[in-house]
């Protein structure tokens, strides 16, 4: 029965939306060719066990004729073992860097609950289809890290009805916000933008907005108010700040931190070309100012070492910058995983 248990084991799953718009699913089992059941739902906790979509032992699958306009999670079936896997990336009309933290695995095995937390770039851009599939993946609270000018100038567009709670918790990245830094650059200030000044932003997040990050683990351990998304205007610097300490105190370990991190470079790549343009019609050169535009490894690379440096660990930080306690992490971690 051991090995039998042991045979059927779900490794790991993905799933990813094509071009087409079928939905790929890919799993890997610990027993080479085992056959698995695929049950397909709306929500993680929505799944209809009912009726599966498909049976196959191909380690892959196609599944077509699935709605387009909304967001599926699906439940791979082994034996004994169940998996719940999503889409990560949301593929938006305005948002490019909207993603879930979901089916990250901690060292002793466990997983961050998917459809509960979610990060993203600017809201401002939300079109009607996006506001319709952010009122079906259940998104209850928003938590803004932008600056006032920003916040001002590409207001968040929240979905109509008043369910949808928007929470102000600015940060300022490095010595100038998003707002006053595309202002210098047009004037062709880009001086101080070099690669210490890229670091020292992430670490300056840390240092100067532990009270900002206290705040947010206290909405994720209410988790009765329903699933949140956090964001700043690109999703990666102040917004990678975030979720990396989430994810380390979780128990995520580091190198799928900086993994997720980097994501941001994979999704941002479809705006750069515009803004590229953009930056070259306005007299800025784009090579000079490409660390603002994207999310370098080094930086959250800094931001992991300065942690473990002068606090240890992420419970640390918190320990030490915050009035959070243990029972409140612990609680943090409960809520966040499987």
């Amino acid at each position: 029965m051991e090995n039998k248990t042991k045979t059927n084991e779900i490794i790991d799953a993905a799933v990813e939306r094509l071009f087409t718009g079928a939905i790929r699913i890919c799993w890997d089992t610990a027993g080479a060719g085992n056959s698995v059941t695929i049950y397909h739902g709306y929500a993680p906790d929505a799944i209809n066990r009912k009726t599966p979509v498909a049976v196959s032992d191909h380690g892959s699958i196609d599944i077509h004729g699935l709605d387009p306009g909304m967001r599926h999670c699906f439940e791979i079936v082994s034996g004994d073992n169940r998996m719940v896997v999503s889409e990560r990336h949301l593929k938006l009309d305005g948002p490019v860097n909207f993603r879930d933290i979901g089916g990250y695995v901690t060292h002793d095995g466990r997983r961050v609950k998917w459809g509960r937390l979610f990060r993203a770039d600017g809201l401002a851009r939300l079109s009607d289809r996006d506001l319709a599939l952010f009122r079906q993946i259940g998104i209850r609270r928003i938590i803004d890290f932008r600056t006032e000018s920003e916040a001002a100038n590409a207001p968040d567009r929240i979905p109509e009805g008043g369910d949808t709670s928007y929470i102000h918790l600015p940060v300022t990245h490095g010595k100038y916000d998003f707002a006053e830094a595309v202002k210098r650059f047009k004037q062709g200030d880009t001086d101080w933008l070099t690669a210490d000044f890229m670091v020292e932003g992430y670490i300056n997040n840390l240092e100067s907005f532990a009270r900002v990050w206290e705040a947010v683990v206290f909405h994720v351990i209410d988790e009765k108010k329903g699933p949140l998304v956090f964001h700043c205007t690109g999703g990666k610097d102040r917004t990678g700040t975030c979720a990396a300490l989430l994810l380390l105190t979780a128990g995520i370990p580091e190198d799928v931190v900086i993994d997720d991190h980097q994501l941001s470079n994979i999704y941002i790549a479809r705006l750069l070309p515009d803004l590229y343009r953009l930056m070259s019609d306005n007299g800025i050169d784009p090579d000079r100012v490409f660390p603002y535009l994207t999310a370098p490894r080094d930086c959250i690379e800094a931001v992991i070492s300065h942690i473990s440096y002068k606090y240890g660990s992420a419970w640390g930080y918190f320990l030490s910058k915050t009035s959070l306690t243990e029972t409140h992490l612990a609680q943090l971690k409960n809520v966040m995983l499987e």
